[in-house]
């Protein structure tokens, strides 16, 4: 989102070519590119995971990465040889938005701006705004058995917080990730909370975690994965104990911590 908004807002979409129908179904390939053809972008923001391009007129264009998803801006005619390309959005002028997804998870969907709203208002509060703070990660988390990772992973919860983010917010907070949600202390929410917000800060300053696939708009790895701590270290040592990091599975994830350190 901070690299596509000096770039997108005024820009008014001409072609749209859909390689792959599953990126925009149920709408099909000629009906998302003939609806979006001749629209102007106003403006670039973002809400969870989701990057969106708001459209003049009230429209939103709302692109999911998922897992493998590849969002970079380009100068038109230089995308034919690129790898898993999914979709690409033209610009009258030149320039060329794409979007390539070798796991082909990611999704394009263009809504109105009733759906629009509606779509988003199922999400969870936002953890790097000033209102995301001790107590209202407590409120959250009072009464809930479900593990504390799984529901930081939950959407509707917490919006924006992937796996990798988790695992590394919460071994800096010293809570282990099996702890049931209900049972954190407000000392606990406290750290936790700030933990959230510099992990994903710090993460961000380092343009992402490019353990596979993912690429930033220009194209440049991301160097987050250089700074981990417990995620993908299984059975190295702890920087803080020099004890084991153990992975185990929760919620369908691989998930790491610290027995030690994590309480």
């Amino acid at each position: 989102m901070r690299q596509l908004q000096p770039l997108l807002p005024g820009k008014v979409i001409g072609r749209v070519d859909v390689l792959d129908p599953r990126i925009t179904a149920p709408v099909t390939p000629t009906a998302f590119s003939r609806s979006l053809k001749g629209k102007q972008i106003e403006a670039v923001t973002r809400r969870g995971k989701y990057l969106r391009l708001e459209l003049a007129g009230g429209e939103v264009l709302v692109i999911h990465l998922r897992m493998t998803g590849v969002l970079s801006f380009e100068a038109a005619g230089k995308h034919a040889a690129r790898p898993h390309l999914r979709l690409v959005i033209e610009f009258a002028g030149g320039g060329a938005l794409l979007f390539q997804d070798q796991r082909r998870f990611g999704t394009a969907t263009l809504l109105d701006p009733v759906r629009a709203q509606t779509y988003f208002s199922r999400l969870g509060p936002e953890p790097l705004e000033r209102s995301f703070n001790a107590a209202r990660l407590r409120e959250l988390l009072t009464g809930r058995r479900r593990p504390v990772k799984s529901l930081l992973l939950d959407q509707h919860v917490v919006a924006g917080i992937g796996n990798i983010y988790a695992d590394e917010a919460l071994y800096r907070a010293g809570i282990r990730p099996t702890r049931e949600a209900g049972d954190i202390s407000a000392g606990e929410a406290a750290r936790l909370s700030a933990a959230i917000k510099s992990t994903l800060r710090d993460a961000i300053a380092l343009q992402g975690s490019s353990i596979d696939t993912y690429r930033d708009s220009r194209g440049r790895r991301g160097r987050f994965q250089e700074t981990f701590r417990v995620h993908r270290r299984a059975g190295e040592p702890c920087p803080g104990c020099a004890g084991e990091i153990v992975k185990i599975k929760l919620g369908g994830r691989g998930t790491y911590y610290c027995p030690r350190c994590q309480k």
